[in-house]
């Protein structure tokens, strides 16, 4: 668990902590390039990078380029679950979903955190932390299934609360997935990730 400042909230209290490695995630990145090309981990920090010009993660998918952590070892369908982890966008990445929780119903995801001109942004509808670049913060996004809702804190602080959109299993990720106005390149550096639940 990442340590607070004595103004900030423990958003993990009354959370069970899991264990997280490499047996609870796997990696999305363009079909056709070595994981050595789009991501690395060296000093315990996740580097995930992208190019507008990049192939999608499977043959054939319609969507954007991506370099992501897919926390695909603790799908969950009920409870209270928690992403936590320092994350860092350097100045210039634009038009990309750093963080989400998969699943929904008529959609792909209950909840996408984007960065827009140096803003973190719900979708791209809210801004919900001006000037993130080049610094790191830590991010703590809790989805409760049964009240159908997400919370999102940031540095401590809750920034976002609203509905998720709904769905039956989900689970996080993180890193870049190039969205509308995407920049030519784009990146996000992660650490100290950690999942906890409460049934």
């Amino acid at each position: 668990m990442i340590s607070c400042r004595a103004d900030e909230v423990d958003t993990t209290l009354g959370f069970t902590d899991l264990p997280f490695n490499t047996s609870y995630y796997h990696l999305h990145k363009p079909y056709d390039l070595p994981e050595t090309q789009r991501y690395s981990f060296a000093g315990g920090v996740h580097r995930l990078w992208v190019y507008a010009t990049d192939k999608p993660y499977r043959r054939g998918s319609p969507t954007k380029p991506r370099t992501e952590l897919m926390i695909s070892g603790y799908t969950y369908s009920s409870g209270i679950w928690q992403f936590e982890g320092q994350g860092y966008v350097p100045k210039g990445t634009n038009g990309v979903c750093i963080m989400q929780v998969f699943g929904a119903t008529r959609r792909a995801t209950s909840l996408m955190l984007r960065v827009y001109n140096g803003s973190l942004m719900y979708y791209q509808r809210a801004v919900i932390v001006p000037e993130i670049f080049d610094r790191w913060f830590r991010l703590n996004v809790i989805h409760d299934v049964g009240a159908g809702k997400v919370f999102v804190h940031v540095d401590g602080a809750l920034v976002y609360e609203g509905a998720d959109h709904g769905g039956s299993s989900h689970y996080f990720k993180c890193g870049v997935y190039a969205q509308k106005d995407m920049s030519s390149y784009m990146e996000s550096r992660w650490k100290e990730i950690q999942i906890f639940n409460k049934n």
